[in-house]
């Protein structure tokens, strides 16, 4: 008896799917109300008052002007 191919891929194709539905979770994805109106027309991103975000270091260099030269002109002629 020969094996048929169609068939066989058919029915791995299947188990297949199956056994990816089986896994998914099915909880409800929960979703926070906001109390403000997005008038910009995109998505509106919506971060919880209690995230504390992710903390930032700083570096802590002194911050210097830069020299005027006597020969650099910022006007356009």
């Amino acid at each position: 008896m020969r094996p048929n191919v169609a068939r066989t891929a058919t029915i791995l194709a299947l188990a297949g799917a199956f056994a990816l539905s089986a896994c998914q979770d099915e909880g409800t994805e929960e979703s926070l109300e906001v109390e403000t109106q997005d008038l910009s027309g995109g998505e509106l991103i919506a971060v919880p008052e209690d995230n504390e975000g992710v903390e930032v270091n700083l570096p802590d260099t002194p911050m210097t002007p830069v020299p005027v030269e006597s020969g650099a002109s910022t006007e356009s002629e």
